[in-house]
């Protein structure tokens, strides 16, 4: 049976920023199926970073990932850029136009992110099992508990937000895996040095570089 994980630049920008990507490669050896990222994610992880100075190792080191086809790109699966666009733009609309605050419409997805759900229902379309690595809680959350997003965006922009519009059904269909479970599955399998401290260490740095995971969550993890 054919897998895959679509990863999203945050997720790829926390392991790289943590000295991971190592840790990656051997995960994608052991996963046996493909690592993806679209090209959108691409412009976020390496064509523009590449142009800025502060930016350009680790966008270096990323591209690196494309070049040993650690990631890979929908095509792989007979999928076309045109396909996921046409979707993209569909989730990307409805998701910007669902809340509104002070009577205009709250942002919360980029096009980034709308083609990592548009490539997700197209790879279920055809029975491709797939996950979503993703750290952002916003994008989650609208799939996973889009009712609980409302009060999220509420303290996350100090103003009351009222739900307009029902979501796209392509928004609740995605399953996510975030860093820190990349982190935990690779200390499972032996890939990193079985040392609890080390663990401990890594899964709080990728919550301190952006991975949405609460103290006590990591408290359970480590206990499994």
């Amino acid at each position: 049976m054919e897998k895959a994980i679509i990863f999203d630049s945050g997720t790829l920008i926390t392991l790289s920023m943590n000295d991971l990507l190592e840790m990656l490669r051997k995960l994608k050896q052991n996963f046996g199926g493909k690592f993806i990222i679209t090209r959108e994610v691409e412009e976020e992880i390496v064509t523009k970073p590449m142009k800025i100075k502060k930016f350009k190792l680790g966008a270096i080191r990323l591209k690196n990932l494309i070049e040993d086809k650690t990631l890979e790109f929908p095509d792989v699966f007979d999928i076309s850029q045109n396909e996921i666009s046409k979707i993209a733009n569909s989730i990307l609309k409805d998701a910007n136009a669902m809340f509104i605050a002070q009577k205009r419409p709250v942002h919360i997805i980029d096009l980034g992110e709308a083609s990592i759900m548009a490539l997700s229902k197209l790879l279920r379309n055809k029975k491709i099992a797939n996950l979503i690595a993703m750290d952002e809680r916003t994008t989650r959350m609208l799939c996973e508990k889009p009712q609980n997003l409302e009060r999220l965006l509420s303290k996350k922009l100090h103003m009351k937000i009222i739900q307009q519009k029902q979501g796209n059904r392509d928004f609740y269909r995605g399953d996510f895996i975030r860093s820190t479970e990349l982190i935990f599955i690779a200390y499972k399998k032996g890939i990193l040095p079985k040392n609890k401290e080390l663990l401990d260490a890594m899964l709080y740095a990728a919550k301190f570089k952006g991975a949405a995971i609460s103290s006590e969550e990591i408290k359970v993890m480590e206990k499994l």
